[in-house]
């Protein structure tokens, strides 16, 4: 069962409308999928996801959640299936109770606090006071906070933009972990999906069953991990991967 379709999308680029940012996108996501999404700056990774929970418009193609296209079906809806989780997290204004009450508050219905507890010490934020201003909070923390406020919607595919960027080894590892297990069904009884963009190799290799690489406003490869990291299909995707190993092994 195909969760989200994406067929031949397009997207201008926002300083020159006549020139693509990407052009002839196409893909499915299928429960478990475990997607991560590379490719170097400027190549419209975060415009992609973004597209994908309708937060920003396309200029060709179309889009299918669940047999619906995203036409048929209102964004609210759309984007409680197929949810966003920014790199720079907006935190709500007020407590770390009242963001996390977000999801009861906007679809009216009861606040699993058992569950966000749960989500809470997953990521290790079970010890954190709720009545704390998430103003308040480290980048790292309103990262995690806002990971958890996603997953409280239950969503059918997560899309995540570096989400971990702010975080210490452990926080990260929680992090890791949560999402796979989230995607394998350990945390709901539902097999789900997510696409992640991330720039380390390391938690590319760990958090992914499927990669996506974008270059030259293409999609050009969607292989599994294993086949990709050792025998990619093309020149530039080799390129990419040489480059981070380099900008890697001269910071260590």
């Amino acid at each position: 069962m195909t969760v989200l379709q994406v067929n031949e999308m397009a997207k201008s680029k926002f300083d020159n409308r006549n020139e693509w940012l990407f052009s002839g996108v196409a893909a499915e996501i299928r429960p478990e999928d475990r997607i991560v999404l590379l490719g170097g700056s400027g190549q419209g990774k975060s415009t992609l996801l973004r597209i994908l929970s309708l937060l920003e418009p396309f200029d060709k193609g179309d889009l299918h959640l669940d047999g619906q296209t995203s036409a048929e079906c209102k964004p609210q809806s759309w984007r409680k299936k197929v949810t966003y989780v920014a790199q720079k997290p907006v935190m709500r204004s007020g407590t770390v109770a009242h963001n996390l009450r977000t999801v009861s508050e906007l679809h009216n219905k009861p606040f699993e606090e058992e569950l966000a507890r749960s989500y809470m010490e997953a990521v290790g934020l079970g010890q954190m006071d709720w009545d704390k201003q998430a103003s308040d909070l480290s980048g790292g923390e309103q990262q995690r906070l806002a990971l958890v406020r996603s997953l409280l919607l239950h969503p059918e595919l997560l899309l995540l933009d570096e989400i971990t960027s702010s975080l210490d080894p452990a926080s990260k590892r929680a992090v890791e972990k949560l999402l796979m297990d989230w995607a394998a069904g350990q945390a709901n009884g539902l097999e789900r999906a997510y696409l992640w963009i991330t720039h380390d190799l390391d938690q590319a290799r760990l958090i992914s069953n499927q990669v996506w690489f974008m270059a030259e406003g293409r999609l050009l490869e969607k292989s599994a991990t294993e086949v990709f990291f050792e025998n990619p299909a093309t020149e530039q995707a080799g390129l990419f991967i040489r480059s981070l190993q380099e900008t890697r092994g001269e910071k260590q």
